[in-house]
């Protein structure tokens, strides 16, 4: 068995698994200096874009395809040499395809999707910067009132977002922005949730929760973040459900994540965004069911994915992630990231490091991450 890989700032993620598999590697990647190139079988330094990462796939003969990409931009190019490839060559290409990375790349598209599918989105609406001159008029042309989020079409972690409860502010964003999404600020509590999906089966992961909206905006990956989630009131399961019928209508293929806002005041769930590309919570998830998303990527590759099979597979174990700039505690044991034999996985480029520990309780996982920072954490 052979799989292209598509990038390799990701790969030791998954090299451990495709090491244990027996599976002979292939790397391309645009960045001759980029880290894990001395993990696969072999590599290749390509141009930008999916035309040599094609012809490599082709001329290799591999099996499958594993895009291993963590931003936004490269993603409509890998579904469209996808549609090409499993078409012309029957190779499969392991990602979203280019109906589902269009409705998730587009923030007006994502809301009229999960509109269509009959789930709760915050009041919004879309104005340019001259559809008013005062406070009032924004208010009546919008529709609702502030505090709000004025948001574009594309980007992802945060870019071109501001959470506001000032006039003067909406002004401002416009000075940069000719038109903006504009949604009504929702208070409550932000879930993240992962789903591997092949040929229209479903694997919903675990609801991780992020931590509380807020108007300063500050971004879920400088929080403390726990999974699975503890809501009184709203069952983990119902959390699934949500994601396995966006998955499914979504058609989406790989690995997805959703952003959720459960308001408690409410009892309600809205649905907020889709990324189709590896979730910056994979470790969260990984650590709650003991399994690890990327690698379930390359059992799709290989033919081992059997959701019945991975659902009793599933473990329930507490967890918690710690922003922590740069570790300096105890050296987790080997492989780094696969929990074998431990209890914690550190994560991320020096100066934004994460732990993300495991415990079979909350109080036991809290007693780890003491012992491994000098803490004391509590939620």
């Amino acid at each position: 068995m052979k799989v292209l890989f598509i990038g390799s700032r990701l790969y030791d993620d998954v090299a451990y698994h495709v090491d244990e598999l027996g599976v002979e590697s292939i790397i391309t990647e645009s960045n001759e200096e980029a880290p894990n190139l001395d993990l696969p079988t072999k590599y290749y330094i390509v141009p930008r874009g999916m035309d040599k990462p094609m012809e490599i796939a082709i001329e290799e003969e591999v099996d499958a395809i594993v895009p291993l990409l963590g931003i936004d931009p490269p993603l409509m190019s890998v579904a469209i040499m996808k549609e090409e490839i499993e078409k012309e060559h029957n190779i499969p290409v392991i990602s979203s395809n280019v109906n589902a990375v269009s409705i998730a790349s587009d923030k007006i598209k994502t809301k009229e999707f999960f509109k269509s599918i009959n789930l709760n989105v915050p009041p919004a609406n879309v104005l340019n910067g001259k559809d008013f001159e005062s406070e009032e008029e924004f208010i009546e042309k919008l529709g609702f009132d502030f505090p709000v989020v004025l948001k574009q079409g594309e980007g992802q972690g945060g870019k071109d977002i501001c959470i506001t409860n000032e006039f003067s502010d909406v002004l401002a964003y416009f000075e940069n922005f000719e038109t903006a999404l504009i949604e009504k600020f929702i208070e409550g509590s932000e879930v993240s949730i992962e789903v591997i999906g092949w040929n229209g089966e479903y694997l919903p992961l675990v609801p991780v929760y992020k931590g509380e909206t807020n108007l300063e905006g500050i971004h879920p990956i400088k929080r403390l973040r726990y999974g699975p989630c503890d809501f009184e009131e709203m069952d983990n399961e119902e959390f699934r459900k949500i994601a396995k019928h966006i998955a499914t209508n979504l058609k989406s293929e790989g690995t997805i994540d959703m952003d959720l806002i459960y308001s408690k005041e409410e009892n309600k769930v809205y649905a907020i965004e889709i990324n189709t590309r590896p979730s910056g919570t994979r470790y969260l998830s990984f650590a709650c069911t003991d399994l690890n998303p990327l690698n379930l990527l390359v059992d799709i590759a290989v033919g081992k994915f059997d959701v019945k099979e991975l659902e009793k597979d599933m473990k329930s174990y507490c967890t918690l992630e710690i922003p922590i700039g740069d570790y300096e505690g105890p050296a987790p044991k080997e492989p780094v990231k696969e929990y074998i034999n431990g209890n914690f996985i550190v994560h991320g480029p020096k100066g934004y490091q994460r732990v993300t520990i495991r415990g079979n309780t909350r109080d036991e996982t809290f007693e780890i991450a003491k012992e491994l920072t000098g803490n004391d954490y509590s939620i």
